[in-house]
């Protein structure tokens, strides 16, 4: 994506990815007028991290996909998918909402690839944390990914803050490498929690002798 021109900015409490899908609810006036620009220019629009005041430098853009629901007040509801990231290196508040010029991101080769024994290492411990939670496991998530690293992102239990770090990350290798360590942390406090809920069922063993075990 050409990053020639000022692109119309939102801010949000949440990090979006290349290639990934984001339902958002439309209500402020400016937000539809930003949405009624993007889709009579056909342009996209760059998503941003902010919590409060502070708003992160490295974004996201997003491109509206489809309109869900038009409401009879003027709310929307849209599906945008993320593209390519962005840093910001000038704001603007000359209209309803904010733009900001922008210069490309972490541009990288599809080539570049992280090690493979890194890289099936994070898919498998991301099915393991998919089990621990009930949700299903799509194969094919991992096989059409451009990037796998950013398609295991949203749902690999990071806090707002590793999120935006990941985003950041200038390589898949650094990527997949970060995401591993999650990984391998979360998994261990989950094994260590489900352990407990059995020991406080009854229906376990705390390992300890039976004089100090009870």
């Amino acid at each position: 994506m050409a990053f020639d021109d000022r692109i119309p900015l939102f801010p949000l409490g949440l990090v979006l990815y290349p290639d990934e899908p984001v339902p958002l609810h439309i209500f402020e006036p400016r937000y539809r007028e930003l949405v009624r620009r993007c889709m009579e220019d056909d342009l996209a629009f760059g998503v941003v991290y902010a919590d409060g005041d502070d708003m992160a430098e490295v974004g996201c853009t997003a491109r509206i996909r489809r309109i869900v629901t038009r409401y009879d007040d003027g709310r929307l509801d849209i599906v945008a998918v993320g593209e390519a990231r962005f840093r910001v290196r000038e704001l603007f508040h000359d209209l309803a909402y904010l733009t900001a010029d922008v210069e490309p991101f972490g541009v990288e080769a599809l080539n570049e690839r992280p090690d493979p024994v890194a890289r099936e290492r994070m898919i498998t411990q991301h099915m393991k944390l998919l089990e621990f939670g009930g949700e299903a496991i799509r194969p094919q998530l991992y096989q059409s990914a451009r990037f796998v690293s950013f398609a295991v992102a949203p749902s690999a239990g990071l806090e707002p803050a590793e999120k935006q770090q990941l985003l950041e990350m200038a390589t898949e290798r650094e990527r997949v490498d970060f995401l591993v360590a999650h990984f391998e942390r979360a998994l261990v406090r989950l094994e260590k929690a489900r352990r407990l809920r059995s020991l406080a069922r009854g229906d376990g063993h705390s390992g300890l002798p039976p004089e100090l075990g009870g």
